[in-house]
């Protein structure tokens, strides 16, 4: 097959609909069944037919050879029967000779008709199928009982052969072939249709599929429903799994949408916190400005120190807020410092003495376990930031003089920190919304230092470092802030089930340690 060739059957393969394909490749499997069985069928049938035809030969040759009679004489054999009776033995179309050893016709039915030389047995001669007996000198056997039964030709005085033409024979073999190329040509169509209707009909919800999935790529809009099937086949089953991945991707769609809009929520609050301060430390620069050119003297050196004091404020809180972005933006990117082994409760000892004078008056105290039986991998820096929040978080929105604890204890593999006030608590419906970016609320908890960023921070924190963080309600009314960190892995064999430092009913009434 030349090279032409192969291609042009291979677009029209490309091309073809898959329904047309599985009509034609049923179709050709049909054809080949059916060809398959026609010649089987038609070699059997035309053997059956031929020797069918030979018996019918050899039957009447025989019945020919039991009636004619055939006497010696010294010219030669003579035929005893009248003429007559071989035109009636010779009806149908059927030729008869009678002829003496040495060829002599002694009768036939047809002049100038040559059936062949005397042989024993059914053969071809022409166009004529022929069948040849011998014949015995039954002068002296009336009855014929002599020579009936005897096979052996060389006592034969003359021959009878009967011959029929294979038109005949042909005819009826053409029809049967005919009637079987029929019947595979018809199976074959038979069978296209019935694939094209049956893939068609399989088709039909693929192609439903694909006029929904058209109009979804037109639409983008993948919230389209898809026709579903309640077969239980592949289709059904295609279906269902794209409808399952539609409803997946409009998902996936609603949380970027959500992400995005976050993001741009974040930016624009963000903006917003940097412009207070920025703002702040222009105008007490020019107030600055102003007094140190004012003009007759240096100026007021007291109000120079307060506006300098102002603006070294503003910038400090900058930093902090730029800080704290920088902190959030590392943990959405999923960057994250080489984990170190760090001791909760020295981390949080710490971060209570950094928040010793912002207390106001609050009595902030610690509950620990001993040294040793809290460490955690992470980023000391981070998990520092992570309790001074949650103990500035509780300074701020708690009124003076409220009690502040904050424990550290290991239990199970993992080492958990917990905050507890005795201020107004959280209400359950905004338990979840205090830990999202810049959100305040002078009624309720925010988060530290106006920011809004505070508690998203704690969480930020947690996230990264594997663990989690709740609040909920403290024994004897307050809010309770719960982070639970995993335990650095030497501590994970030998963890507790409950440490040393586990919780007691009350962590504001009775503190261990105070700041």
């Amino acid at each position: 097959m030349s090279g032409r060739a192969r291609g042009v059957i291979e677009r029209a393969r490309v091309r073809l609909p898959i329904r047309l394909k599985l009509a034609i490749v049923s179709a050709a499997l049909t054809f080949v069944i059916l060809l398959l069985f026609a010649v089987v069928v038609g070699a059997f049938t035309e053997r059956k037919l031929m020797s069918s035809f030979d018996d019918d030969l050899r039957a009447t040759a025989a019945d020919l050879q039991s009636r004619f009679r055939v006497a010696a004489r010294g010219a030669g054999p003579e035929l005893l029967v009248d003429g007559g009776v071989i035109d009636a033995a010779a009806s149908g179309g059927a030729a008869i000779r009678v002829v003496a050893r040495d060829g002599l016709v002694l009768g036939e039915t047809r002049r100038e008709l040559y059936l062949g030389p005397p042989f024993e047995g059914v053969r071809d001669v022409g166009d004529y199928r022929v069948a040849t007996r011998p014949l015995f000198d039954r002068s002296f056997d009336p009855a014929g009982v002599l020579g009936l039964d005897t096979s052996p030709i060389d006592g034969a005085v003359a021959f009878v052969q009967y011959a029929k033409p294979r038109r005949n024979l042909e005819s009826t073999t053409d029809r049967l072939e005919l009637f079987l190329a029929l019947g595979v040509l018809g199976g074959t169509g038979l069978a296209f249709l019935a694939g094209f209707a049956v893939a068609r009909r399989a088709m039909r919800p693929i192609a439903d599929l694909t006029s929904a999935a058209r109009e979804v790529a037109r639409t983008r809009d993948p919230a389209k429903a898809l026709p579903r099937s309640e077969a239980r086949d592949e289709v059904g089953q295609l279906a269902r799994t794209l409808d399952d991945m539609l409803r997946q991707l409009d998902a996936a769609r609603g949380e970027t949408q959500s992400a995005l809009d976050r993001q741009r929520d974040f930016v624009a609050d963000a903006s917003h916190e940097l412009r207070t301060p920025l703002t702040s430390i222009l105008a007490n620069l020019e107030l600055l400005e102003e007094e140190l050119t004012r003009a007759g003297g240096p100026g007021d050196p007291e109000a120079a120190s307060e506006i300098a004091g102002s603006a070294l404020r503003s910038s400090r809180r900058m930093r902090r807020l730029v800080g704290d972005l920088l902190l959030l933006a590392r943990a959405d990117a999923g960057r994250q410092v080489p984990p170190r082994p760090v001791d909760l409760a020295q981390v949080a000892a710490e971060a209570v003495a950094e928040a010793a004078p912002l207390a106001s008056g609050h009595n902030v105290s610690l509950d620990l376990p001993e040294v040793g039986h809290t460490q955690v991998d992470g980023s000391s820096d981070d998990l520092h930031r992570l309790v001074l929040n949650l103990i500035e978080n509780a300074m701020i929105h708690t009124p003076p003089g409220t009690p502040v604890v904050v424990s550290v204890r290991a239990r199970d593999a993992t080492v958990i920190v917990e905050v507890a006030d005795r201020g107004p608590g959280v209400s359950p419906e905004r338990r979840e919304r205090i830990f999202e970016r810049f959100t305040r609320d002078a009624g309720d908890r925010t988060s530290v230092s106006g920011s809004g960023l505070g508690l998203a921070i704690v969480r930020a924190v947690a996230d990264v470092h594997g663990g989690t963080v709740e609040v909920g309600d403290a024994p004897g009314g307050g809010a309770l802030f719960t982070v639970r960190l995993p335990a650095a892995p030497m501590l994970r064999s030998s963890a507790p089930g409950v440490s040393d430092g586990q919780a007691h009913d009350d962590p504001a009434i009775s503190p261990r340690r105070t700041a």
